[in-house]
């Protein structure tokens, strides 16, 4: 199909040299004629985030001989989310601690290591960019609210880059962003000469904007900007209440997955997350445009081109989880440039690359209105009738866990929880699957050149309500208590007990852990999934850092607030999952899947359980499924390689049936998406483990595998 008039950017080009670079691109082959030099220089192994190789050393008939080729320890345990890039014989990966690590690609052996700061701060972050003209290479990593650029060679901080080498992540979000909480955990999308950055903010009220900023990638200066709360004038304005842009209570709505990129076309593809606060929308009436959307921008300019939203006024924190997989699919005799963007919910939008059109239909679904005061949920959701669903949307009463002795009492709470897709949130429990996490995750889709998109998902249900918090109209009347119900309580529950399988810890007795001064370190930061919360006082860290370690008298406090008056504000209760006492998921197996989608028909090839799960009793149930962070790699050749699972495990699949040709036990969980690469004529296929999610134990191993015989 030819592109129309508006992505064409020259009268001439040169045909065989723009061929050999988008292979480059898209492939992660170097663009030397050394074939025995492959390299996966770009997060997820290309621009159109495809996860795929076409490195054929290792096959579907000799994978069984893959043995660790070497295995380098960081020192520091923790998640370890990161897809690594390799050039030129140079592995780049990231740490627990967020700290880049720079390997002879070849055996592991330690080249250079950075480190923005001396504090041990675990901020999750999954991967470094690249850059190159002529002589001149550089690596780009963020750090809190900073993005440097590193000497290629020596991890050097390059000084001409910003200010000393480093520029603030702040820098295109307007006035009066200077103390919310903004930083960045993915990599950020190169092309030409300029950087995109995924931005991280606050889910709560008083976030960050979550705007689309290019960055100059040689002098760190601000290319563009584009405004995902629109400002007066610009398309979307009016779906958002007046003034919202600079109002500050509402934010978010930002990338914080990834992008891809059309080369070709040069189109830039955002997939956008929630507005700010996450659960409720009182103060954010209206369609929201552009949260929970994929935009396609003129990466050159900012411009949009078109957009997709594929949830109004989301109430749910349907954030859309992955960079978009770029593909080509064949329907009704044509062969279509498509962009796939995978959900939480388990759905796949499939839409024209260069129109926004659907691919399959689209149902515009109507659903509940809201009960809680001031919320106007939109009247309708859009459902995609094809491809069909990776996770499931419901369940029966014949789905709660077998094996739970928790059986009844899960089975009770969901016949009084249980509410059609997007029921908006109540003071009633309302039962939501896929949960929170997914369906589908961070670690995205593999995609390969006949049209099949791989999948993995959770299946993981949450019972998620709201409540009525008293929240002081001036300072004086706030309490550590209050303040805590408004900050801390949706992620470490109202009586301080927290989510440890969903990272966030119990708060209970924090003093024998942390001092204050770390305390507030953490306030301030963020740490893991938490995101700091800088804009709050000094006044408001005491009192909070007061009734943490309960050096007040709260109840003496309170009462006083009350009398100065207060006014009442909804706030979430918390990410509770759909579990029984001992953990379990109250629905049964399987709780972890891996799904083939022909995305020329929209049909699944095949579902398999992803990973064996050990019940309480240490009953081994094989073929289960198990939580699953990371994603898979897919190669040309009929491999298909995933760790994910917490069973630590890697396994190499047959990507047209999902037969299970080969696995291994890694040192630790490997939560991240692997990558491939060749040096020397060596095939190496590399995996960060760090554990650390849904009670896996945390470690710091990054481990290649090589063939028996290529080994030296």
């Amino acid at each position: 199909m030819k592109a129309p008039s508006i992505y064409q950017k020259s009268d001439t080009f040169n045909s065989s040299f723009f061929v050999s670079v988008m292979v480059a691109l898209v492939f992660g082959i170097s663009c030397t004629n050394n074939t025995k030099n492959v390299d996966w220089p770009h997060y997820l192994g290309g621009l159109d985030r495809n996860h795929y190789s076409l490195l054929n050393q290792i096959t579907p008939e000799n994978v069984d001989q893959l043995e660790t080729a070497w295995e380098f320890r960081t020192g520091d345990v923790g998640q370890m989310q990161c897809n690594p890039l390799i050039i030129d014989g140079y592995f780049f990966a990231v740490t627990a601690v967020n700290e880049v690590v720079c390997l002879d690609a070849r055996n592991g052996e330690l080249i250079w290591h950075f480190a923005a700061s001396d504090k041990k701060n675990k901020l999750v972050n999954r991967g470094v960019s690249y850059w190159s003209r002529k002589n001149e290479r550089r690596i780009f990593t963020t750090y809190d609210d900073s993005l440097y650029a590193l000497d290629f060679y020596t991890g050097e901080k390059i000084m001409s880059f910003g200010n000393q080498g480093a520029v603030s992540l702040k820098s295109g979000l307007g006035n009066n962003v200077e103390k919310k909480f903004v930083t960045s955990r993915t990599p950020g999308t190169v092309f030409r000469d300029l950087i995109i950055l995924p931005t991280v903010v606050s889910e709560d009220e008083g976030a960050a904007p979550g705007f689309i900023q290019a960055f100059d990638v040689q002098s760190g200066e601000i290319r563009w900007v584009f405004h995902t709360i629109p400002r007066p004038g610009e398309f979307g304005y009016e779906t958002w209440p007046e003034g919202a842009y600079e109002a500050g209570r509402i934010g978010g709505a930002n990338n914080w997955a990834g992008m891809a990129v059309d080369a070709e076309h040069e189109i830039l593809y955002v997939p956008t997350g929630s507005a700010s606060p996450d659960f409720y929308g009182g103060d954010r009436l209206g369609q929201n445009l552009f949260a929970n959307s994929l935009i396609a921008l003129d990466i050159d300019t900012g411009e949009r081109i078109w957009h997709f939203q594929m949830v109004h006024h989301d109430i749910w924190d349907r954030d859309l989880p992955a960079p978009p997989n770029l593909v080509t699919i064949h329907k009704d005799g044509e062969t279509i440039p498509a962009v796939a963007q995978i959900t939480k919910s388990g759905h796949v939008f499939v839409l024209h690359r260069l129109t926004g059109e659907p691919i399959f239909p689209i149902s515009e679904v109507r659903v509940p209105p809201s009960t809680i005061p001031g919320e106007e949920a939109w009247p309708t959701q859009p459902v995609p009738q094809l491809p069909v669903p990776f996770s499931r949307t419901d369940m029966s009463e014949d789905q709660i866990n077998p094996y739970s002795r928790d059986k009844d009492s899960l089975l009770a709470l969901w016949k009084s929880s249980d509410k059609p897709m997007f029921t908006p949130l109540s003071t009633e429990p309302t039962f939501i699957l896929p949960g929170s996490h997914g369906g589908a995750e961070w670690g995205g889709a593999a995609a390969d050149s006949e049209g099949t998109l791989y999948i993995n998902s959770n299946e993981m249900a949450v019972v998620f309500s709201l409540r009525p918090v008293q929240r002081p109209t001036s300072e004086r009347g706030m309490t550590g208590l209050s303040l805590y119900q408004i900050h801390c309580s949706a992620c470490h529950l109202p009586d301080r007990r927290g989510v440890p399988e969903n990272d966030f810890p119990s708060l209970i007795q924090i003093g024998e852990r942390l001092d204050r001064p770390s305390i507030t370190t953490v306030i301030e930061q963020g740490r893991g999934r938490m995101t700091g919360f800088p804009q709050l006082t000094e006044y408001e860290k005491k009192l909070i850092i007061d009734f943490l370690l309960e050096e007040h008298s709260e109840e003496k406090v309170e009462a006083e607030a009350q009398e100065r008056g207060t006014e009442v504000e909804w706030k979430f209760n918390g990410y509770t999952r759909f579990q029984d006492r001992d953990g379990m998921p109250g629905i049964s197996p399987p709780w972890g899947t891996l799904t083939a989608i022909d995305l020329n028909t929209g049909l699944h090839k095949w579902q398999i359980p992803l990973g064996d799960y050990t019940l309480p009793n240490n009953t081994l149930l094989k073929e289960a499924g198990t939580p699953n962070y990371g994603g898979p790699l897919v190669m040309e050749n009929g491999l298909l390689f995933i760790a994910s699972t917490t069973d630590n495990r890697i396994r190499a699949l047959n990507k047209e049936t999902g037969e299970l040709l080969w696995q291994d036990i890694l040192p630790y969980a490997g939560f991240a998406t692997p990558s491939t690469y060749m040096v020397d004529g060596v095939q190496y296929i590399a995996i960060l483990c760090g554990g650390g999610k849904a009670n896996a134990p945390e470690g710091d191993a990054i481990v290649a595998f090589a063939l028996t015989n290529k080994m030296k």
